[in-house]
């Protein structure tokens, strides 16, 4: 079975490209972040044409995350119990379209679109951080209730875990840049950790090191980017892992996304 996530930023905007690349790679689950599309506008036909089930949330043009299937899409689950909610000063802190769980194929899948972060001393940082601080403690109550769970959170994290997964951390430290502060590593860091212990199964078998390039500044063809897109597994998952790749050639184009898919095949 084939596990991809991809931040596809717009599906609007990439659906010829989405429906392309399902039939190219063969797929057997598919996460999507950054949809920007309410329920209302989703693609759900493209989908359904290619033999997948699909279940979307989204709830303005920003974010939204969306799980496509051939295995099966059961007990669709929107939001984590206790995720934590987000507004500006003055604003009712609302629930945000950034997580989407199913079990495919016996498999407990979740597309997580974790917040920006926006700046070092953003009020957007504060959220960021607390919440992957609950996403950790629901992942590790699962764990608790049956140590041979099977479960995958997958996505967008916003955070380059290690020095090489940026193209100049020198860069990002001198311009005091979110995604590599030592608070951001450190809640990242806290699902790999016992009592957890998750595995981010792709790295060992990937040779592309980023999974991002931003639009600007040639990013891209001077390969700067960065490693942010992860398949973190829990333990039983991840002992079933033969393979993972980023599909790099999927960040070339017209009209591609920043992001790259990040496939992962388990027996």
């Amino acid at each position: 079975m084939k596990i991809a996530t991809w931040n596809v930023n717009s599906i609007r905007a990439r659906v010829d490209r989405v429906e392309e690349w399902l039939e190219r790679s063969d797929v057997d689950v598919l996460a999507l972040q950054e949809t920007k599309a309410t329920d209302e506008n989703f693609p759900f036909e493209i989908f359904e044409y290619s033999g997948y089930e699909v279940a979307h949330f989204g709830l303005s043009q920003w974010n939204g995350v969306a799980l496509a299937s051939r295995v099966g899409l059961e007990d669709i689950q929107r939001t984590f119990a206790g995720q934590p909610a987000f507004g500006k000063p003055g604003q009712e802190p609302q629930v945000e379209a950034r997580a989407l769980g199913a079990t495919c194929g016996g498999v407990r899948v979740w597309s997580l679109y974790v917040p920006n972060g926006r700046g070092v001393d953003d009020p957007h940082m504060a959220y960021k951080l607390e919440w992957l601080g609950q996403l950790r403690q629901e992942a590790l109550g699962w764990l608790e209730q049956d140590s041979g769970a099977q479960f995958a959170l997958v996505g967008d994290f916003n955070i380059a875990p290690l020095d090489e997964d940026v193209w100049d951390i020198d860069f990002f430290r001198q311009n005091q840049m979110t995604h590599v502060t030592e608070p951001e590593r450190a809640a990242f860091q806290a699902f790999l950790d016992q009592p957890l212990g998750l595995v981010d199964v792709a790295r060992p078998h990937t040779s592309v090191p980023y999974t991002y390039w931003d639009y600007t500044q040639l990013r891209f063809p001077k390969n700067e980017g960065m490693r942010i897109d992860f398949q973190l597994y829990s333990p039983a998952l991840a002992a079933r892992v033969v393979g993972a790749e980023i599909d790099r050639q999927e960040r070339k184009g017209k009209g591609a996304s920043d992001h790259a898919p990040v496939v992962v095949e388990i027996n």
